[in-house]
């Protein structure tokens, strides 16, 4: 336990800073001070020890706040006894301020340790104001550098927060763009085939028609002629099989289907939802357009999810019935409005593109909100 948890502290190097200059300041006070006197120190050994020990509690400000401030509140308390001293050590204070930084930081004020580090700043703070000679001045200078660091941390938390979310759309962006980049390459290899296809296929056929009509009009003495023109058709009729075998095979590039929801799933995932998939009944064999349409379907509700709901969770249900097909998406979120349906673009992307694919098989399509504040895309394609 204890290895594992010391795996996760590596000091950065403005931790390091940060320990050295407080170190070092308490270092200088504490035997620059020295002497009898209200604001001198009588005894700095304890002074200086504190102040090291002071450093190296920041270096665990990152992986252990908390701890570490409570542990400086021990140390001050107990450097004040075997001191008694009347204000508490410039080492103290910096490094309470850094620490209450750190706690800020380290967890949403909501969340349980976020209130955990809310109690541990009122313990700090409460220590400070424990030395004698502490005025109403001293304590109001207190607390507005106590809130500034403590405020500072929140800031610092939802920054870094907004930074995750803009990273993960980021990444969210990137991945459609190089679908729609693949989709696009795809799109324009099948149109080049059916052009080649047409354009080679129609005028080897009407060659190879051409020459079996002139050699069917051939008289019984021209037997070598009709031969040869035999081999020319027959190697017409080969190279046409040719033709739509290879040009086959650049027309139909690979078009994602139902059997790639997996992959799918595993992408939106990396951008923040968690996805739960069920499958109902025994997956049958589908029509390429009808697996194409339904892959589109699933991945525009998602590519929804993840633009307009912000959900956390999603339910994705594929049923397999003797007659028909159905999809189901539910997500936790507010899912998008009806304007923003309508700016939704076409040709295959958003709500019209997802009701145009089902009605091109005949199918249903529904899509709103439901009971509990959640979104429901339900879409139904007759088989068969």
């Amino acid at each position: 336990m204890l290895t594992r948890l010391f795996r996760r502290w590596r000091p950065t190097w403005p931790d390091l800073l940060l320990s050295l200059a407080v170190t070092v300041a308490g270092l200088v006070e504490s035997f620059g001070r020295q002497g009898l006197g209200y604001d001198q120190i009588e005894n700095p050994t304890p002074m200086a020890v504190g102040a090291i020990l002071s450093g190296v509690l920041l270096l665990f400000r990152r992986t252990f706040p908390m701890t570490a401030l409570l542990a400086l509140t021990v140390l001050g308390f107990a450097v004040q006894r075997m001191t008694n001293a009347e204000y508490y050590a410039a080492w103290h204070l910096y490094s309470t301020l850094i620490l209450l930084h750190g706690v800020a930081s380290a967890a949403e004020l909501r969340s349980r340790r976020g209130i955990a580090g809310l109690g541990c700043l009122l313990i700090a703070y409460g220590h400070l104001q424990t030395l004698r000679h502490v005025d109403v001045p001293e304590v109001l200078i207190t607390a507005i550098f106590v809130g500034v660091a403590y405020t500072s941390g929140i800031l610092l938390r939802r920054q870094m927060d907004r930074t995750t979310r803009l990273a993960r759309h980021s990444t969210r962006l990137e991945m459609e763009r190089e679908e729609r980049a693949r989709w696009a390459v795809a799109e324009e290899r099948a149109r080049i085939a059916r052009e080649l296809h047409d354009i080679v296929s129609h005028n080897v056929s009407l060659m190879t028609l051409h020459v079996g009509g002139v050699r069917r009009m051939l008289g019984d003495g021209q037997e070598r002629e009709r031969t040869l023109l035999l081999g020319v058709e027959q190697a017409g009729r080969e190279t046409i099989g040719e033709l739509m075998l290879m040009l086959g095979m650049l027309r139909s590039a690979p078009q994602p289907g139902l059997d790639r929801l997996d992959e799918l799933i595993a992408q939106v995932r990396e951008a923040g939802p968690k996805i739960e998939l069920r499958i109902i009944g025994t997956p049958a064999p589908l029509s390429s357009g009808l697996d194409l349409s339904a892959y589109r379907l699933v991945q525009e509700a998602l590519t929804n999810v993840l633009k307009h709901a912000r959900a956390a969770n999603v339910d994705i249900t594929i049923a397999y019935g003797p007659a028909e097909l159905s999809i189901l998406v539910i997500n936790d979120g507010a899912g998008p409005d009806d304007g923003a349906a309508r700016l939704l673009p076409d040709g295959g992307h958003g709500l019209v593109g997802m009701r145009e694919r089902t009605e091109m098989h005949g199918g249903e399509l529904s899509v709103g909100p439901i009971a509990g504040g959640h979104y429901r895309v339900f879409a139904r394609f007759p088989l068969g």
